[in-house]
């Protein structure tokens, strides 16, 4: 489990209220001091950061600009083809963000050398920095899934099908049920493993079918053959034929990089089986106590077979542990836990417990946390905080390997119905959907990461304007301004969130003048959302996705040397360095980094590093040498070598957020990137217009059935793309 955060259970919305076997009190609140002992056991030690100094003191100009004081105004707004509108903001401002004037363009790289082929000095952007990790991150997440983990979970999945088989026959009674259970759950999971012939050429070979082949026994052959049609389907929110309680089975649509081969689906939806299945701990309104005496005794049945065989455990290990260094641990209890409880109980681990043993081992096991997040199981309607709360206990159980908590979805679930209360505004926020606040907006999160910006958009926009909203989100302010540092660097998940921050807060004196205007804070808003939206899309299988309550109740020839400019936000590059090498050296101390990935990492840190040296001499008024002005000239062509062979599109889409009730999602999206013209200093007084590609970013709710693929995604785009988020307008001209 190991969660980083205190007062966790305050928020955690739940499911399924109302059993008389649950607690009506809630379990004491983590400490921040025990959050902070623990994460200091797990990956932070991977993360260094060193002190950065920086005082900055860039050569500053008077806004509005004046075109006459910039050396190059009339040639880069010819090249460019800025019209009036983009020129008026530009001189506001001292940049814009437009349209891209080169035809869409969905890859990072490419603009630079398109627009050095037009001699338009090139500005180097956060954007393209935060980009390419998503790049490398997502790849060598795909690369030890497709390589190690696919095999790893089948030969889980397979093993612990035939012990449980062997148990049903060997068992009587409630032990008898609990092994039927699992010969269930592990026949489900491994046939979604299978492929069949129609995959044959994707990554999977004609043998394959037959060497995956899954005879399901015929106990429970139709329950999985039902639940098997259900999450073919993706049908909905529907009872489990195995479980009783009800799953959304839309959860089960391949999704991020993972239709990106057969082989990639079908582990996506094995994993995402045993990430949102819980073996619930206690009896429910779905779910009756014979039942969850059942549900519990397969749970310790599943995790004793691992602690009996160390070739299982190391299995289970590897992938859990690869996967939370990236993403973290899981919001539920998983087989760690159980095994735990069962030696203070027992002495040991025991795969047959007398029902005597399985009431004691459900009583110790609610002593422990629960979940923090919300995921939708056995969805249920609530009418009041006190309900959710009182329900959070009914999704206690057991995942076999647990969708894991990320702080944005637990804020997430935080501030949605019913925790924000009644709507006190009069228009009509992007987050008011059938009178409450049925969904969160991603201004949410990057608000509780710093950015008063934000935060003042929510206000402007009437998206805080809820009876109980600033309550709920002082809540989760306070709590993260008690963290210490390492928490932060826990794993790359929340290093990633991290190396965000710096772009988010208000910059000062000693910076350039267009950065400190309040249009540069939304240029870096839509920044930060862009490069938090790739997170989630590379996540999307493991990071547990918040839920609404139901309401009611080669050589260059010779160039000619010309002006450019790095962003300067060293600390931001700093820190994404720090997150690069963490990245780096934690997969190689895991033993699943490749070669090639090593090499781009390594070659990835190099331009972070440059890019670092650079923000700070432009900062302090230092003029940049010609070797700098040539790195910056020649961006493209070192920039290309970290993208070969990489999926690295930035058309990407993920949804974030769930509401049954309204049967809608939240999904972010990333779309072709725009233009930022901006008129830089130079150390002799100079003003020069740079350009260079930014990420563009969309917010926006679509049909719970139809979670959207990034082909799907690029298809929108192109017929019937959504409108950007209001407040981009007051600095960027874009369709």
């Amino acid at each position: 489990m190991h969660r980083i955060l205190p007062a966790l259970v305050l928020g955690a919305a739940l499911l399924i209220a109302g059993c008389a076997t649950v607690d009506d009190a809630s379990p004491p609140a983590p400490t921040v001091e025990g959050a902070a002992a623990e994460n200091d056991t797990d990956f932070a030690h991977s993360y260094t950061l060193k002190p950065l100094e920086v005082t900055p003191s860039a050569p500053q100009y008077a806004l509005p600009l004046d075109p006459g004081t910039v050396t190059n105004w009339e040639e880069v707004v010819a090249a460019l083809s800025l019209g009036e509108e983009e020129q008026a903001l530009l001189k506001e401002h001292g940049f814009v963000v437009a349209a891209y004037p080169f035809g869409d363009q969905d890859e990072i790289v490419g603009p630079y050398r398109t627009l050095g082929e037009h001699d338009v000095p090139l500005f180097l952007s956060s954007d393209t920095l935060l980009h390419l990790y998503h790049a490398q991150f997502d790849d060598t997440l795909r690369r030890v899934e497709e390589r190690e983990f696919f095999d790893d979970l089948r030969a889980l999945d397979v093993a612990l099908l035939n012990a449980s088989e062997k148990a049903y026959r060997q068992s009587s009674g409630e032990a008898k049920e609990a092994a039927r259970l699992n010969m269930g759950y592990y026949a489900v999971a491994a046939t979604l493993l299978a492929p069949d012939a129609e995959q044959v050429g994707d990554g999977f070979d004609p043998e394959d079918v037959k060497r995956y082949h899954v005879d399901v026994p015929a106990p429970v052959r139709d329950e999985v053959e039902a639940e098997l049609a259900l999450i073919d389907r993706q049908a909905g929110l529907t009872p489990s034929p195995l479980f009783s309680y009800t799953e959304d089975y839309t959860q089960y649509r391949p999704r991020g990089h993972y239709t990106q081969s057969e082989r990639l689906k079908n582990y996506f939806q094995a994993m995402m089986w045993h990430g949102r299945m819980p073996f619930l701990l206690n009896a429910t309104r779905q779910v009756p106590e014979e039942e969850a005496r059942i549900q519990t005794a397969a749970a310790a049945r599943t995790a004793a077979l691992l602690a009996d065989d160390p070739d299982l455990m190391e299995h289970w290990d590897r992938v859990y542990e690869v996967t939370a260094f990236y993403v973290g641990y899981a919001d539920d209890l998983g087989p760690e836990e159980y095994i735990a409880a069962m030696e203070r109980l027992f002495g040991g681990a025991k795969q047959d417990l007398t029902p005597d043993e399985v009431d004691a081992l459900r009583q110790e096991l609610r002593t422990l946390d629960p979940p923090a997040i919300y995921s939708g199981t056995g969805y249920q309607n609530v009418g009041s905080p006190e309900e959710a709360r009182k329900a959070l206990n009914a999704t206690m159980g057991f995942r076999f390997m647990g969708q894991r908590f990320v702080p944005d979805s637990y804020f997430f679930s935080e501030l949605v119905y019913p925790y924000t209360g009644e709507f006190t505004g009069a228009g009509e926020p992007f987050t008011l959907v059938g009178g409450y606040r049925s969904v969160p907006t991603g201004l949410d999160v990057m608000a509780l990461l710093g950015s008063e910006q934000a935060r003042t958009l929510l206000d402007r926009g009437e998206d805080s304007a809820y009876a109980k909203y600033d309550p709920a989100y002082g809540r989760l302010e306070a709590e993260l301004a008690a963290l210490n540092e390492s928490a932060w660097r826990q794993n790359l998940y929340w290093g990633w969130l991290y190396s965000l921050r710096p772009l988010l807060v208000e910059f000062g004196e000693g910076y350039p003048t267009f950065m400190q205007t309040s249009a540069w804070q939304e240029k870096e808003l839509t920044t930060s959302l862009a490069s938090w939206t790739e997170l989630r899309h590379d996540t999307i299988l493991y990071a547990k996705q918040s839920y609404t309550f139901g309401k009611g109740p080669a050589t260059s020839p010779e160039k000619p040397e010309i002006p450019g400019y790095v962003e300067p936000v060293p600390e931001a590059y700093h820190r994404l360095g720090a997150l690069n090498a963490m990245t780096a050296d934690g997969l190689f101390d895991l033993d699943v980094l490749d070669p090639a990935a090593q090499r781009r990492l390594r070659d990835l840190g190099d331009v972070i590093d440059r890019f670092t040296d650079l923000s700070v001499k432009e900062l302090e008024g230092v003029p940049l040498t010609a070797d700098d002005h040539a790195f910056i000239r020649d961006a493209a062509e070192t920039l290309d070598d970290l993208v070969i062979n990489l999926e690295a599109r930035t058309t990407l889409v993920a949804d974030v957020h769930s509401d049954p009730y309204e049967k809608i999602v939240l999904e972010e999206g990333v779309g072709p990137v725009d233009l930022i013209v901006v008129a830089c200093p130079e150390p002799d007084g100079a003003v020069t217009l740079c350009a260079g590609p930014v990420l563009s970013y969309y917010e926006f709710t679509h049909p719970l059935d139809d979670r959207l693929t990034d082909e799907a995604w690029r298809e929108m785009l192109r017929e019937a793309p959504p409108t950007r988020p209001w407040w981009t307008g007051e600095y960027a001209v874009v369709a």
